[in-house]
């Protein structure tokens, strides 16, 4: 027998209510984590409202609950599929590496910037090219620091092919600026990041 639109609210509703519960998450805070208002959190969690349909909002809602938006009944999956991001995926393999869930991971960011962690976590954002942005979650996940200069060395390429830049024409140029970044990297003695 098929769930009706209601039973199927419920279910959505319930889990992200008891999710709330066992996790100790302020609805502020959720609402914060997932790009909406306070009142939009609670009809999310009143069953007797229709559960949000938007593709977007339950991809946040699933980010942070560290499930799939699969499991909510009312996500409609998208016509075009993520890419593979292997970068993405050792972020994610060094929150679990450090025994944290996603909430506790995105509670150690400031709270204007845990939407876009929210949004980097689901492969809709990219993942900072900025070195002090990159720094604050190597830091964070106690990533080892020649992983940190691969991960920044990959989204760097990678930011610099999508604007056009070959590779292979400017591998030169391209190994003389890694080689100085890596230079700099081993050799940073202060950290200008923490300076306001």
């Amino acid at each position: 027998m098929k769930n009706t639109t209601k039973e199927i609210n419920k279910k959505s509703s319930k889990k992200v209510s008891e999710f709330l519960e066992k996790n100790n998450i302020h609805k502020k805070d959720f609402a914060q984590m997932i790009g909406v208002t306070l009142s939009y959190v609670y009809n999310i969690i009143d069953d007797s409202i229709p559960f949000s349909t938007r593709s977007t909002t339950i991809e946040r809602i699933a980010a942070v609950m560290d499930i799939m938006p699969e499991d909510f009944e009312e996500y409609v999956i998208e016509e075009d599929p993520m890419p593979y991001n292997k970068n993405l995926d050792l972020i994610k393999a060094y929150i679990k590496k450090n025994k944290m869930s996603t909430v506790e991971f995105l509670k150690l960011f400031e709270r204007k910037k845990r939407l876009k962690i929210v949004d980097m976590l689901r492969g809709k954002e990219p993942l900072p090219i900025d070195y002090c942005e990159l720094k604050n979650i190597k830091d964070i996940l106690n990533m080892e620091d020649d992983i940190f200069y691969e991960l920044w060395k990959d989204i760097f390429v990678e930011y610099l092919e999508k604007g056009g830049f070959n590779r292979e024409r400017n591998e030169d140029l391209l190994n003389e600026i890694l080689t100085s970044c890596k230079k700099h990297f081993k050799n940073s003695k202060t950290d200008k990041c923490n300076i306001s």
